[in-house]
């Protein structure tokens, strides 16, 4: 879909809006809780700045660097040991840190794996917790998570981002993790193949899949990332399936690595108290 480099520009300028953001939070806000079920936004961060991190590693490994390639097979084998945890547990410490701490280690992460990713070599896969993915998918795969867990921070904060045509690369792991949906939760996949247009900020639209796949999928693609990432209810979005396999597609679509997530609930259930939002990518 892209170079190496569009993909890495793109994804340092995810990084550096969410920064922007969160420049002038206050300690009161960087605790505030998210959407995710015992996160706050010192959470999120932590998070992202673990991964980050542990992404680093691991391209630093491929790449050659064996010290590197050492310290993420620690880091897996934590995660074979605790799988449902681990990743809990690092953003639990890490969270607990001073906001301008976290900030810092943030910005650093997110500079060392945009410094180590151009090293892979061409055709170099890179260990991940999930399938084994090249540099341009990996830096994909931290721009969604970026993206991702910048709206459970704007959702807390009550705070308005205008969707920016870097979602591209989000509905772009969307669409190519299908599969992948269904092998989390041990199903096999459809065969049928489905064609994808979504309507893109700027209004334009992007696609994928055969034009004349009787299966289907439209609708906006704000709408469709918020889905793929589990950050909306199948039932509040304006997209629409034609046939049953793009449907079923839609109620368990994932586009990030690790246990089935539950996604969140209907709006109406949040609003109404009855329920909570749960779900998200952890």
């Amino acid at each position: 879909m892209a170079d190496t480099a569009a993909v890495l520009a793109d994804l340092r300028a995810e990084g550096d809006a969410l920064d922007d953001l969160l420049a002038d939070v206050d300690e009161a806000g960087w605790r505030t809780p998210t959407p995710a079920t015992g996160w706050t936004v010192a959470h999120q961060i932590a998070h992202l700045h673990w991964t980050d991190h542990v992404a680093a590693l691991t391209a630093a490994g491929s790449a050659g660097d064996r010290d590197a390639a050492a310290a993420f097979d620690a880091v897996l084998a934590d995660g074979l040991a605790d799988p449902a945890g681990f990743v809990d547990a690092a953003a639990e410490t890490l969270a607990g840190e001073q906001p301008s701490t976290l900030l810092a280690r943030w910005r650093l992460g997110r500079s060392q794996l945009l410094s180590v990713l151009p090293g892979v070599p061409a055709g170099t896969r890179i260990r991940w917790f999930g399938p084994p993915m090249s540099a341009t998918s990996m830096a994909t795969a931290r721009l969604m998570e970026t993206w991702a867990h910048g709206q459970d921070v704007v959702d807390a904060l009550g705070v308005h981002r205008e969707p920016t045509a870097r979602l591209r690369h989000v509905a772009h792991l969307g669409v190519r993790t299908r599969e992948f949906a269904y092998a989390l939760r041990d199903r096999p996949a459809p065969t049928s193949p489905v064609h994808v247009v979504l309507t893109a900020p700027d209004g334009t639209e992007w696609t994928w899949g055969p034009e004349d796949a009787e299966q289907r999928v439209t609708g906006p693609a704000l709408d469709f990332c918020l889905l793929v990432t589990q950050r909306v209810h199948r039932d509040d979005t304006a997209l629409v399936a034609v046939g049953g396999d793009a449907e079923e597609w839609l109620t368990i679509a994932q586009a990030f690595a690790g246990a089935p997530g539950a996604g969140r609930d209907r709006l109406a259930d949040w609003t109404a108290g009855t329920a909570g939002r749960a779900g998200t990518t952890r």
